[in-house]
């Protein structure tokens, strides 16, 4: 599944080509998890703004002049679902039998392909209005975000009783600690993913703030994780799960200790850790 690195990288790949172009026509395929909420043909001459990204969802602003000669803002919200990916550019292959949403513009065609239709492309008048503020609010800082620290986190976890690798890829804390990317930041941090959230101190709980943030730039650097489907929109893998310390290595050596790397499943999600480096 896509996490926030993924979605970032796929985000910087076309952002600046597709920024200012006017939208042509637009393409949908066989349906996806919810109607896009607008007719395809309202979208007509929407010129397109800067992409942004919060979590996993991308938002691609689209206005127009109105009749009074104000501007009708709005845009869409882009979620790739399991195994979704965006493409980009001109004189783009025929759609297949996967190609969901496809975007035409002066700049270039945006298209969506999709095998298992778990993806979302819908339409709102603001990131924090109609479908994408009900699927935005709740979700916790971006990494990036100054606020988010030791002081904060600690005070959040305060009180919960679940294993802090569940606590930290529940998304209402902070947003992008996918499966992979929990692993390897606990583990570098040297906390056992199956210690009690509320149990950790506030020390250490800024060790885990540093890691995640480390783990996920890292991980954009690196274009992001490629284990099956993920590609950018130039169609380039990422790289990120070639350097992983835990994640994908039970029964290998620890590259720290040497000790083995063990598994153990919490949340239905394989968690890879290191007993001896990282501590309850």
């Amino acid at each position: 599944m896509p996490e926030l690195p993924e979605v970032e990288v796929t985000r910087r790949s076309f952002a600046d080509r597709i920024l200012g172009a006017t939208v042509e026509a637009v393409r949908l395929g066989k349906p996806l998890r919810w109607p896009m909420g607008r007719h395809p043909e309202e979208l007509v001459g929407c010129r397109v703004g800067a992409v942004q990204r919060r979590g996993k969802y991308l938002w691609l602003p689209l206005t127009r002049l109105a009749e009074l000669g104000e501007v009708d803002e709005g845009g869409l919200l882009i979620h790739l679902g399991m195994s979704g990916s965006l493409g980009f550019g001109m004189g783009m292959r025929p759609p297949g039998p996967h190609d969901h949403m496809e975007l035409h513009t002066t700049h270039g065609c945006l298209r969506l392909t999709d095998p298992r239709r778990f993806g979302a492309v819908l339409w709102g008048p603001s990131m924090t209005l109609g479908w994408p503020g009900k699927l935005l609010t709740g979700l916790g800082l971006e990494p990036s975000d100054p606020t988010l620290d030791g002081v904060y986190v600690h005070a959040r976890l305060k009180g919960r009783r679940v294993p802090i690798k569940q606590a930290l890829m529940a998304g209402d804390i902070v947003v992008g600690a996918g499966n992979i990317y929990a692993c390897e930041a606990l583990f570098r941090a040297g906390i056992d993913p199956r210690t009690p959230a509320g149990r950790l101190s506030r020390p250490r709980c800024q060790r885990l703030v540093d890691e995640v943030k480390a783990v996920l730039e890292e991980a954009v650097a690196l274009g992001g994780s490629s284990l099956k489907d993920f590609r950018d929109a130039h169609g380039a893998q990422g790289h990120f799960q070639l350097s992983t310390l835990v994640y994908g290595r039970e029964g290998d050596p620890c590259r720290r200790c040497e000790g083995p790397v063990r598994r153990v499943v919490l949340g239905q999600r394989s968690t890879f850790y290191c007993a001896n480096c990282q501590k309850k």
